[in-house]
């Protein structure tokens, strides 16, 4: 396969049109397309419309005698420079998992010895059962990467995770997969992002001033250098990054588990402003004002030290922990001191007094701070930020 190039292995599911427009993108940004399409994806889209848009003839059954005189499933599952499966049905994942080889899909993607892309689809319920689980954390210890799946509404009528990823975020994984192999290329990154929002009641909640926008441009920045992220985002509302993994929660302890969840990593980086208290007794029903105006009154409680819980792991700790610490005085002694409280080993301080415009804002003025001392950054877009930041964690796990 001249220049770049990928299999795609369409799945069974009413998720199988999205990867008509997929092939579009991707012959668009010429990129080849070898086309896999399973008996049920078939069920979903016709040989013609794929084979049309990929402009290469369809590869359907295991046992074409013409190919197979060949070794055919061998010369494909190796010929592309990755392999994609969209959409990656809870089968497909099973028997991938599982090392089954039943079919042309099931036996590619056991044969291959190239990077494969999944971005899954299925019902609510069956994403989140617990052999879907299992079969999801195996694939990613065997070194597969995901993309979705997004929460939605869906075919069904239910609404949750499940639903396929749109195109665009599957191309964007696609291109990033084909980068080539970038310094962070077989490196796990955790990084923590936006607010925590801790319930009162049903309407109400505790919250502060973070977009979110900073966690999300490092995500980034560490998918474009190969790593593969798992990015943990509160309702933040920054756009989620493409071409990762990306886990929606609430409050902060949800968020604690879903870092401890996502371990092991090689490098962890908690950008994310965790809300400090939550209420012990949230009301199931919206707290009314009371007749004789007094104001009510909450019980609350610490919420985890997720950074410093992290930081201070004795199994399973990652290589590098790095934290952020937002400061509205005394910014360069109070990150210090943070720093050695919570045994991190870089932190990020940023000035977030109402002045300087940065929480919630597009820019960002941080100190480095490390064992070997500080170092003071100019101002510059979060974006930037994210850069440079990356850049020296990629130094540091070289």
């Amino acid at each position: 396969m001249a220049g770049r190039g990928i299999l795609l292995i369409v799945g069974g599911g009413i998720a199988a049109y999205k990867s008509l427009e997929l092939v579009r993108l991707a012959r668009k940004a010429s990129i080849a397309v070898v086309p896999v399409l399973t008996r049920a994806g078939a069920e979903f889209v016709t040989p013609l419309s794929l084979s049309a848009l990929a402009e290469d003839p369809i590869h359907s059954e295991l046992f074409d005698l013409t190919a197979e005189a060949e070794m055919g499933h061998i010369e494909l599952s190796r010929a592309a420079d990755l392999v994609v499966v969209a959409p990656a049905t809870a089968d497909l994942m099973a028997k991938s998992a599982n090392g089954l080889a039943d079919d042309l899909a099931s036996t590619l993607l056991l044969a291959t010895d190239k990077p494969v892309l999944m971005a899954p689809a299925m019902n609510v319920r069956m994403w989140l059962h617990p052999a879907t689980q299992r079969n999801l954390a195996t694939l990613k210890a065997d070194g597969t990467r995901f993309v979705g799946p997004d929460e939605g509404a869906m075919a069904c009528g239910e609404f949750g995770p499940g639903r396929m990823a749109e195109p665009p975020a599957i191309f964007a994984a696609i291109e990033a997969a084909l980068a080539g192999a970038g310094p962070l290329t077989g490196r796990h990154a955790l990084v923590t992002s936006g607010p925590t929002h801790e319930p009162i009641d049903p309407v109400r909640y505790i919250a502060n001033r973070s977009s979110g926008r900073q966690g999300s441009a490092i995500a980034s920045a560490l998918a474009r250098r190969g790593a593969r992220v798992t990015f943990v985002t509160g309702p933040a509302e920054a756009p989620r990054p493409n071409g990762v993994e990306v886990v929606e929660v609430e409050t902060a302890l949800e968020m604690r588990d879903a870092v401890l969840g996502a371990l092991p990593a090689d490098v962890a980086i908690f950008a994310a402003a965790v809300a400090d208290w939550h209420v012990l007794a949230p009301s199931g029903s919206k707290v009314k004002k009371s007749p004789d105006g007094a104001a009510p009154s909450f019980e609350f409680g610490e919420n985890p030290d997720i950074l410093k819980t992290v930081s201070n792991l004795s199994a399973g700790r990652p290589g590098l922990v790095v934290g952020f610490a937002a400061e509205t005085d005394d910014v360069l002694a109070n990150a210090t001191a943070k720093r050695l409280r919570k045994g991190c080993d870089w932190l990020v301080a940023n000035d977030v007094a109402p002045a300087s415009g940065i929480m919630g804002g597009t820019e960002n003025a941080v100190t480095l701070i490390t064992e070997a001392g500080a170092e003071t950054w100019p101002r510059m877009s979060k974006e930037a930020t994210a850069e440079a930041l990356v850049d020296r964690i990629a130094e540091a796990l070289a």
